[in-house]
């Protein structure tokens, strides 16, 4: 018996023992960033792609690339000559800068933006003429300008008061800040006023590397919430905020979230994506997880291996959140229940081995062999993408 009907008949089980079943943190924005958003009128929302490929093959380009018409020109050809369908482009990258140009009296006020798309409404009409999907993604909490030109909202070192920094000497704004969340919230709106068809969340999670011994928040207090309590209340407020524009949302988590049930101190967990997300995409670079992994001494070479663990343990945990969610319910109510779906990102960048064409292939058939056809993000820092490694239309 395949894989995939293995998985799908686990599903089948725990749906049908489901039928068988039958803030505290109260913040107002203050009056000022109120009436910075409110001078925004709404403009009125180009056409987005239609039909949304239900399988959506992405590369993604970082905001300068965007920029650049030659790699614009490449990635249509990519999409003319293999199964990429789509494009996944930073607006706000690690530095904090907003890439686009946008009417936002309040992005104008914390003088973020940076042009590196010039035109960026007419580069989506472009892509969406070679029916090219897009996806914007926005780094929330790793944000270095926002913290050096706002220090009241950034992570601050706890012995000496000043900014905190990570192995990178990257800054972190505070993901308890609901001032925070509505600057990311305002970029947001500003890409879907463009058209993009979706928004894909970065970094949304509490530092991880260099001296998290050392943090102090500036509204986060680990004396009254959890670090999960708060990442899933910043989930359902995107959800909440973005989901009557129609836009469709994807979230990024570490790979160790497919199968670690702790926050792994960062206040990811997989079920509360699930619950406020359309898509939960974790990061299963093969070279990210430990030495050690699976028993295996670098799990860079064994890509199959790492993903195909990694996602039968989302899907699990999946089934098993519909099950809970479902039990004691009609069979109405269980069909108003949505969960996201899986669309991973995959490595498509040398670290730990050589990552030939071949081995990125690997990596998509694992998914395939887990019964998912979401499709799936390929991650290159320097956005070069063998052809090879893509099937051809």
């Amino acid at each position: 018996m395949s894989k995939k009907l293995i998985v799908l008949g686990l599903a089948g089980a725990f749906l049908t023992s489901a039928l068988l079943l039958k803030s505290r943190y109260n913040f107002s924005a203050d009056l000022e960033l109120k009436k910075l958003i409110a001078k925004v009128s709404p403009s009125p929302i180009p056409q987005r792609l239609n039909p949304v490929p239900k399988t959506v093959k992405a590369v993604y380009l970082t905001s300068w690339s965007a920029g650049n018409p030659e790699k614009i020109n490449q990635v249509i050809e990519l999409a003319k000559t293999t199964e990429i369908n789509a494009v996944v482009i930073d607006i706000k990258d690690y530095s904090g800068k907003v890439a686009f140009e946008t009417n936002s009296e309040l992005i104008k006020q914390i003088g973020s933006k940076e042009i590196r798309i010039k035109n960026f409404k007419e580069l989506i009409q472009k892509l969406h003429q070679e029916n090219i999907y897009i996806i914007a993604r926005i780094a929330v909490f790793q944000d270095l300008y926002l913290a050096e030109t706002k220090p009241e909202l950034a992570v601050k070192n706890k012995t000496n008061s000043k900014i905190w920094r990570d192995q990178k000497n990257l800054a972190w704004v505070d993901p308890a800040s609901r001032k925070v969340w509505d600057y990311n919230l305002e970029i947001a709106k500003q890409a879907i006023a463009l058209g993009v068809d979706e928004l894909n969340f970065d970094y949304i999670r509490f530092p991880s590397d260099g001296d998290i011994s050392n943090l102090a928040y500036p509204v986060y207090n680990p004396e009254t919430e959890t670090k999960f309590e708060t990442i899933k209340r910043f989930f359902k407020y995107l959800n909440e905020s973005l989901k009557p524009e129609g836009i469709i949302l994807s979230a990024d988590l570490f790979g160790q979230a497919t199968f670690d049930e702790s926050d792994m101190n960062i206040g990811q967990i997989i079920e509360d994506a699930y619950l406020y997300f359309d898509y939960v995409s974790p990061m299963v670079y093969p070279s990210h997880y430990a030495n050690g992994f699976l028993g295996y001494k670098n799990p860079a070479l064994y890509p199959y291996e790492v993903i195909d663990y990694s996602l039968e343990s989302a899907i699990q945990r999946r089934v098993e959140l519909f099950s809970r969610l479902a039990s004691g319910t009609t069979e109405l109510e269980q069909k108003k229940i949505k969960l996201a779906e899986l669309r991973p990102w995959l490595q498509a960048f040398n670290l730990g081995a050589d990552y030939t064409p071949e081995i990125v292939r690997k990596q998509i058939q694992a998914i395939d062999d887990n019964g998912l056809d979401f499709g799936w993000y390929l991650w290159n820092p320097n956005n070069i993408y063998n052809p090879k490694a893509l099937k051809k239309e």
